[in-house]
Parts: C-alpha cells; structure tokens; sequence
C-alpha cells in the first residue's frame, strides 16, 4: 500500500511537470503589453522599403526616379549620394532603411510627437524562406528594439502585394509568422514589451483582400487557413486580426470585388481596415460629407457584425513620378490629391472622429513614393528635367508628425475636438 501511494504521487509529479511545460511550450506570446487595445490609439503605416542597391532597391538617379517628396535628411547619423542635384548644385543624399540609426530616429520622431506606433509592413515576398534573412527582415528588427526603446506600440502587416496566386498561398505567412515569433521574439521583446493587442491578444494584420486588381482569388489562396492559424493555433496563435479591404468593401463594388465571400472572410477577423487613399480628395465639393456617411455605414455594419473598425486617414497623393515607370501610358499628374498645407489631413481626422472612430490609421509614414508620407520631407528637393516633386507648402518639415500628435490628443479626449486644423501658437 505504501508502494502505491509512492507510485501516485510520482505519477502526479509526472503528470504536473508534463502540463506544465506543455502550458509554457504554448505560451510563445508574452502575456503582459504595454499596448493591449488598439482603442484609443493614432498608428501609422512603416513601409522601410528604401534601401541600398545591394539590397536590390535603387536610389534614384537623373532618369530612374520612383519618388515624389524628398524627405528632410538634416537629422540622420547616415546619408547616402544619389544621382540628383539640389537647386546649390549639390548632390542630393538620402536614408537607408535597414541603418539602425534610421530606424531609431523614426521612432524617436513617433515619440517626440505623439504618434502611439506604427504596422510594420512585410511584403509577400520578404516573407518567402529565401528572403527571411534580407535586408527587410533587418529593418523589422530595428524597428521592434526601436519600439522597446521608445515605448511605441508595433505590430506585423502582411501585405499580399506579391502574391501571384499561381502555386502559391498563406501557407508561406503562417510559416514566416513561426519564424518571427521564433528568432525576432516580435511578441516577447527584450525591454518593454509594446506589441500591439486587441481584445488581449497580438494583433496580426492581413492586407489585400478583396482588391480586383490582384493576381490571386481570395477562395483559393488559403487566408481562411491562415487566420485559423493566427486565431487558434496552440503554440503561434491566440492572436487577433485585423483586414486591410477596399473602401467599398460593402456594397462589393467600385474599387471591391464582386464576391459575396469577401464577407465571410471579414466576419472571421476582429478589426476592419477599408484604404481609402485616393478614394476622396479636397477637389471635390463636400467630398468629406461622403467620407462620412461611408465611415457610419461601415462602423454600422461591423457593430452589427461583431468587429471593430478603424478607418484610413492620409495627408495627400502624388505618384507622377512613379507613374513614368508604373503606368507609362498614363503619366499621373504631380499632387493629384493636394496637402492644401495640412487642411486635407485634418479634415479627415476631424471628420473620422466626429463620425465615431475609436482608433485611427494613418497612411502612411514614409511613403515618399506615392506622396503620403507623414515623416519629415523638405520643400526642397532635386531639381531635375525628368521629375516633378510636390513639397509641403512652407510648412516645418515635421508639420505632419505634429498634426498627427494633435490628432491622438483629440482621440483621447485629452483635448476638445477642433474642426479647424490647428495651430502652433494655439
């Protein structure tokens, strides 16, 4: 009898230690955050996509120039040369993205002015097992100390963008999301933990569904097998997911496609995110009041739907020169979509937060590409017989940074809501 007692007792200290580990083995996500809801909260898109030749992005030169701002380079420890003049005659330099210096200043501006953190982008292909060890991953590595450092909260964005469709689909992303919780610890840093959450879990963002412009069929690529990793995988899972759709995601129709499975999809995840960049301009007579009333419908829906809903604010468009290379049969014009020197920007904001939004996401954060960058950029840039740049209509160059600290005030309440762009003197 005793001999039985003693086996028992072993056999529950088995049993113990096995459910413990089994429980810590599982716990891949740290538990605590100093993020845990989106509500509340300004983020901004990171694309960190300009880098060094080596690394397969090209700096611009006199006759390959994809940019149309040119960011303010007076506070980075590195620059680089370029092929383009300055109106001094001097030679226009530029950031890498993967220099940990300029990973770390960005994330000083976010600090400096107020903007809560940003959504790492990372694209289909930097997500490939070729590429996980590129330059892109680099940059996500900076950027997730930088947000220990200075305390911002950060989160992945998958963007489909480079998915074809043919042969290839999620599977790749539930294993690149194996790969940075495993060797980046993107949900367990080292310092203060400032991965997003929502509803109190990791917040994974998916963007690209529903667009008709893509390659691939949303029924046959996986994604509903990918967030039913991100949801309820017992080692990765456990996590909330956010959706990047058209703006008419809806109605299925104008920028959206036709499929009524699209709403399945979204029903399956925990935060809608429409883009709405190019879908409003200040060109248009009472433009805002559309914004509006499709801002209500939507949040109606997701309330309705079980989903939290977070709509796109951005400050301007510009892709003329982009265009040369993209659409040469259909150059776009410089500043299709003007700044008007900030008063498009806050009319978004005003306008989202008066309609009921709980959280904001800005695009984007350095995108000088396409002319919606945030950061600073100067209203000086090259001068060149091949490009036109649009500026920032002699505003400081960290207008934008600040607007958007003004922005995440208001969200809180910590300030009343202005209706009227504010300004510095106030």
């Amino acid at each position: 009898m005793k001999h039985s007692k003693a086996w028992f007792l072993f056999l529950g200290i088995i049993l113990f230690a096995n459910y413990t580990f089994s429980v810590s083995a599982q716990n891949k996500h740290a538990d605590r955050t100093n993020y845990p809801t989106y509500k509340g909260l300004v983020m901004a898109g990171y694309q960190g996509w300009f880098r060094l030749p080596e690394n397969g992005i090209f700096y611009p030169d006199e006759k390959n120039i994809r940019l149309d701002m040119w960011p303010d380079v007076t506070e980075y420890e590195k620059t680089y040369p370029t092929g383009l003049k300055l109106a001094n005659g001097s030679t226009a330099r530029f950031f890498n993205s993967a220099d940990k210096s300029t990973v770390d200043l960005h994330f000083k501006w976010m600090y400096d002015y107020g903007l809560d953190g940003v959504f790492m982008q990372r694209f289909f292909g930097a997500a490939k097992p070729g590429s996980r060890k590129s330059s892109s991953t680099d940059v996500l590595r900076h950027a997730f100390n930088a947000a220990s450092e200075y305390n911002r909260a950060i989160a992945v964005m998958y963007d489909l963008s480079g998915l074809k469709g043919s042969g290839e689909d999620c599977s790749v992303l539930i294993e690149d999301w194996k790969f940075l919780v495993d060797s980046l610890k993107v949900t367990n840093q080292n310092g203060n933990n400032t991965y997003l959450h929502h509803n109190g879990k990791p917040l994974v963002a998916i963007w690209g569904i529903g667009f008709p412009d893509r390659p691939y069929n949303i029924r046959n690529i996986g994604i509903e097998r990918f967030i039913d990793f991100l949801k309820n995988d017992p080692v990765y899972g456990g996590c909330s997911v956010m959706l990047g759709v058209p703006t008419f995601w809806r109605d299925l129709n104008a920028d959206c496609i036709h499929d009524p499975y699209l709403h399945e999809i979204i029903r399956s995840a925990d935060i809608l995110l429409p883009w709405m960049v190019q879908r409003f301009t200040p060109l248009l007579h009472n433009d805002m009041d559309r914004y509006r009333d499709l801002i209500l419908d939507d949040i109606k829906w997701c309330n309705e739907n079980g989903l939290d809903y977070v709509p796109c604010v951005y400050p301007g468009f510009s892709w003329h020169n982009l265009s040369h290379f993209e659409f040469p049969d259909d150059i776009k014009p410089s500043g299709s979509i003007p700044r008007q020197g900030g008063r498009f920007y806050w009319q978004q904001i005003a306008t989202a937060l008066r309609s009921g939004a709980q959280m904001l996401y800005v695009a984007m954060f350095d995108e000088v590409n396409e002319g919606t960058a945030i950061f600073k950029c100067t209203d000086n840039p090259p001068v060149s017989e091949h490009a036109e740049f649009i500026g920032i209509d002699g505003k400081p160059t960290d207008h934008y940074l600040w607007l958007t600290g003004e922005a995440a005030k208001m969200l809180r309440k910590e300030k009343p809501l202005s209706f009227v762009m504010p300004e510095r003197n106030q």
